[in-house]
């Protein structure tokens, strides 16, 4: 059975919270969120609730811009023939059609390139430079991509091509040597933005390029919101916090998707369920959108999703729709099958704190699902996990990681280049290539690197309560509240509220086999709370039993079309009541 999660709760000042409730006119449950997370005065907590678009930053505050949209301008003044070269995954194929769209706007014109995941990999490839220059491109503008590429910017600088590097990716100590490399990550940027992801520096270009053409004010502000909906769901996509510039980006793109314009963004939300105006959540766009996107890229071509993009045909566009539709049923089921056969493997020979980090290998398993295996399993074992699929044909084991907020993940790939092929990534995120026959060195070495920055209190699950509350205090008007909070997502979560020693009021109802619905007791209220995923947990759920409940609370618009009220509970743990904070 899973460890017991620790429950952190939040120091809260009672006459902070009361305060800036009363200063807002809002209830404490949502007070308490905002004073929590640092919002603790009225007027920061205003700005938080309404980020204004005025407020996105100078994009020439970005080190490079000034270079960069000289060299673009130019180009496109010159009728140059422009590449840009994205990446395979949302964040990348958003980059890759908001700059596209901008340069066309602009007066100029691109062309694209992205790798195919399973031939080429991940980043950018020399030969790819090398096809450019004999097409007579002059300008190569990498997005989401090319932080690491020193040695491919080297061979386009040989064939006269000019360079600008648009990423985020953390950079190696010497950056390559581009005309112009636009990351708030680089060590001498002092952009107010670091989380920026990669369609978010690509926004920025294209926000400055926008705004040097003779446009009045308002027409340009209302071409920027047009491109936030793609910005907004890249964001969302690719985890990075939504706090600061993300905020404004998420929330006013995601408000935008209330009116949508673009044929091919129109027929995807519909073959996700989306129709009649319905607005989708970030939540639901990270789980219900974005797979459906990056389905092309894990199991066909991202090609796809660009094309989708850009059509103008209405029928073209809903086609493509289906076909990413029905890629990602075939990664789902994909996906299963390589967790199952870990799990197993992990059944046979169970994980103890002795593996303070997890490799697992496979012949063949498809490389484009092996990140969201390793997901699932830094949540099953909470540990940082590597998932790799060895091809036998080239000798190479290729594959993903994730990890746990105590561990960095690319330190620890950056502490044994000499074993890897290649290698990029994120704290939490990253891949690599390296020698099939090397697997069984890289897992001793990987877990033995863990060894020395995790102890057995990190492999704990925690979850980060943000107040207590009373079941009688959730009602609509908390929920609202709580509601406007979002967009929630990486950095900023959904708050999860404490209800201290509530009573199992009756037996729970098993849904679908594996999910509760628990009828829960406090002071006279009875409340039913949806659990998913429970249902191995039923016997914890005694009538008359008494224990704490963290929950969440969320708008339900399935309950509201169906007349009930439009909000639900959700639970996310329980423990005894009375148990150790």
């Amino acid at each position: 059975m899973a460890q017991a999660a620790r429950w952190l709760f939040q120091p809260l000042d009672r006459n902070g919270v009361g305060a800036l409730a009363q200063a807002l006119g809002i209830g404490l449950p949502a007070a308490s969120v905002l004073y929590g997370r640092g919002l603790q005065d009225a007027v920061t907590a205003r700005h938080f609730l309404c980020p204004s678009l005025d407020d996105l930053h100078d994009p020439l505050k970005l080190r490079g811009m000034d270079c960069a949209l000289e060299r673009l301008t130019r180009a496109i003044r010159n009728r140059e023939q422009i590449l840009i070269y994205g990446d395979y995954d949302v964040d990348g194929t958003t980059s890759v059609v908001i700059l596209k769209r901008a340069i066309e706007m602009a007066g100029g014109a691109a062309d694209f390139h992205v790798p195919d995941r399973l031939r080429d990999g991940y980043g950018m490839r020399p030969e790819v430079v090398e096809t450019a220059a004999g097409r007579g491109v002059s300008l190569i503008i990498s997005v989401d991509t090319g932080i690491r590429a020193a040695e491919v910017v080297r061979r386009a600088r040989e064939l006269s091509i000019d360079v600008i590097i648009t990423d985020h990716h953390l950079p190696e100590a010497e950056l390559p040597p581009a005309l112009a490399v636009l990351n708030p990550n680089r060590p001498d940027c002092d952009y107010p933005e670091k989380n920026l992801c990669g369609v978010g520096v690509a926004f920025k270009l294209v926000q400055a390029l926008l705004a040097g053409l003779d446009w009045p004010q308002d027409k340009l502000r209302r071409v920027l919101e047009s491109f936030l909906k793609l910005v907004a769901i890249g964001t969302v996509a690719d985890v990075v916090p939504l706090t600061g510039e993300n905020r404004i980006i998420v929330k006013h793109g995601l408000n935008g998707l209330r009116d949508i314009r673009n044929p091919g963004l129109r027929a995807l939300l519909e073959v996700a369920g989306f129709s009649g105006g319905s607005v989708p959540s970030a939540t639901q766009v990270a789980f219900r959108i974005a797979p459906r996107m990056n389905a092309a890229g894990r199991m066909a071509t991202a090609n796809d999703v660009i094309e989708m993009l850009l059509t103008t045909d209405v029928r073209r566009a809903r086609d493509l729709a289906g076909q990413l539709h029905a890629l990602n049923t075939e990664r789902q089921k994909t996906e299963a099958e390589i967790t199952e056969t870990i799990l197993a493997e992990c059944a046979r020979a169970p994980v103890d704190d002795s593996q303070p980090a997890l490799v697992f290998s496979g012949l063949n398993w498809h490389r484009g699902v092996l990140g969201i295996v390793a997901s699932r399993l830094v949540e099953r074992f909470h540990r940082p996990v590597f998932v790799l699929s060895e091809d036998a044909e080239s000798g190479f084991a290729q594959g993903s990681g994730r990890s746990i907020r105590a561990f960095h993940l690319l330190k620890a790939l950056e502490s044994m280049p000499e074993l890897l092929v290649k290698f990029g990534g994120h704290y939490h995120a990253a891949g690599l290539t390296l020698a099939a026959k090397d697997v069984a060195t890289f897992r001793r070495r990987f877990q033995d690197y863990a060894a020395t920055r995790l102890t057995a209190e990190d492999f704990r699950p925690e979850l980060d309560i943000d107040g207590i509350i009373t079941l009688r205090e959730i009602n609509q008007k908390a929920v609202a509240e709580i509601s406007s909070l979002a967009p929630f997502g990486c950095g900023h979560p959904a708050p999860i509220f404490a209800a201290m020693g509530v009573e199992v009021a009756g037996p729970p109802v098993l849904w679908k086999e594996k999910h509760l619905r628990v009828p829960l007791r406090q002071d006279g209220r009875t409340l039913w709370l949806k659990a998913w995923n429970f249902a191995d947990r039923i016997a914890e759920f005694t009538s008359g039993a008494r224990m704490d409940a963290a929950l969440v609370l969320e708008e339900d618009s399935y309950s509201a079309a169906n007349g009930l009220p439009g909000w639900s509970a959700v639970l996310r743990d329980v423990r005894p009541a009375g148990a150790a904070a």
